[in-house]
């Protein structure tokens, strides 16, 4: 008997996944565990490995659609097993009515439609109705509707037996946008100056291209999307300021040197400069709790635990895995916990609780060469660290004497973005100097024994 491969609950707030791949193609003989297809969600992408071995017998939903948890995306079975029937009653089209019932039928269509007043009837076909939508869209569908007034008959499904998608409701919302702004513009050419001062219109819009353009379209990602409606809502609702310090790491840079290899032979997991810098954030979050703090309406919401996000680049968009309380890590626990969650995002093999929870969050655009960037603070956290290229740079230095001197250290440049509503300038100073002052001031001596 074939065996059900279902849209899986990738945490409590998901109810729905879009397929992005399909690893393998109907025929393929697949093992257990095997990487089956690839989903992204709104937390998480992620593979979806085989639950048993055989022969993927059918594929229900293609690459693009958008599907409910616990909905049936395909069959395994044995080589030569026919797919099974229908994958759900409710999916099934109506029977055929029997001959002895086709002239009541059309009776039933000619007769006149009951009143009003007979509330039975009407609440049935209210009720059905219901249903019909219900089981044709996901929660998430029937939310986004909802909130923008959309009645989902009016909807075009694209899905799997005509299911309105994520996408399907996305799209409608857009173009409803989009005819709200083109009915704004008068029809007549006569051009009446508009009153100083006054804001621009919700619909305006600004054509990507323009007719006759050359140009290549494509779909955004379920995470390029995600990405830009979370940036948007970041710079739309915190007050943005950036503050930059330039930080020695003499001491960091000296200590990893001698320790690396002796770090990987005792604990199989590479040192990087990364272990260093989450302890001293984490050690300055614990003495300055502005900056691990979230805001709720006029209330402000002070986090007792420090859960570090470290963004990780992927060819396919931006994930920031969290290490939760980083402040209980020694270097060696915050090595192996940073290498572990980097290598699972990138290998699609995070869980969505690995995604939230973050207080306040470290990217580092350094790795790629920038000297320093002015990131957007991650919500609803109040601020966030960017990392610029470690790099050997003359310094002036000052004895104790008095004497100046150039000197080359390994520098680079710590940009911290607050959110204004609540962290001043003074408070995004000192806890840049107490990060300072921990890279320099640190012994490390648990790397002593390397």
């Amino acid at each position: 008997m074939a065996t059900e491969v279902l849209m899986p609950q990738m945490g409590e707030s998901i109810a729905e996944g879009t397929i992005t791949r399909w690893l393998v193609k109907v025929g393929d003989r697949v093992d257990r565990d095997q990487p089956l297809f690839e989903i992204s969600t709104d937390k998480v992408d992620a593979e979806i490995p085989s639950p048993e071995s055989g022969v993927l017998l059918e594929v229900r939903s293609d690459e693009g659609d958008t599907v409910a948890v616990n909905e049936v995306v395909a069959l395994i079975g044995a080589e030569g097993e026919s797919p099974a029937g229908p994958p759900a009653e409710e999916h099934l089209p109506a029977e055929p009515a029997a001959a002895g019932d086709a002239e009541a039928a059309a009776r039933e269509e000619e007769a006149p439609t009951a009143p009003a007043a007979v509330a039975g009837s009407g609440s049935s076909a209210v009720s059905e109705e219901a249903e019909r939508v219900r089981t044709a869209s996901s929660p998430v569908v029937r939310k986004i509707a909802a909130e923008h007034g959309i009645d989902l008959k009016e909807v075009s499904g694209t899905g799997i037996h005509g299911r309105v998608t994520k996408r399907d409701i996305l799209a409608f919302v857009e173009g409803a946008a989009g005819d709200r702004a083109a009915a704004a513009v008068p029809s007549t050419t006569e051009i009446v100056a508009p009153a100083p001062q006054r804001p621009l219109p919700t619909g305006f819009y600004v054509p990507p291209y323009v007719e006759g353009e050359r140009v290549e379209i494509e779909p955004m990602s379920r995470i390029r999307q995600i990405t830009a409606a979370h940036m948007t809502y970041s710079k739309a609702t915190s007050a943005h300021v950036t503050t930059v310090f330039h930080m020695d790491l003499s001491k960091v840079w000296a200590q990893r040197n001698r320790a690396k290899d002796g770090f990987l032979r005792a604990h199989g997991t590479k040192l990087t400069f990364m272990p260093f810098i989450f302890k001293a954030v984490a050690t300055a979050l614990k003495a300055h709790r502005k900056l691990n703090a979230a805001i709720d309406g006029t209330d402000v919401v002070y986090k007792k635990d420090i859960n570090i996000g470290m963004a990780v680049a992927l060819d396919w968009g931006l994930l920031v895995p969290v290490i939760r309380n980083a402040d209980s890590l020694n270097l060696v626990g915050l090595a192996r916990a940073a290498n572990d969650l980097a290598d699972r995002a990138r290998a699609k093999k995070l869980s969505p609780d690995e995604l939230k929870g973050g207080t306040f969050t470290i990217t580092n655009p350094g790795v790629f060469g920038s000297l320093f960037g002015m990131p957007i603070i991650n919500q609803p956290q109040v601020a966030i660290l960017g990392l610029g290229a470690i790099e050997k740079r003359p310094v002036v230095t000052t004895d104790k004497d008095g004497n100046d001197s150039i000197v080359i250290k390994p520098m680079s440049y710590f940009a911290i973005t607050y959110d204004h509503r609540l962290v001043d300038g003074a408070d995004a100073d000192h806890f840049m100097n107490h990060v300072k002052r921990t890279l320099v001031e640190e012994s490390w001596s648990e790397l002593d024994a390397f």
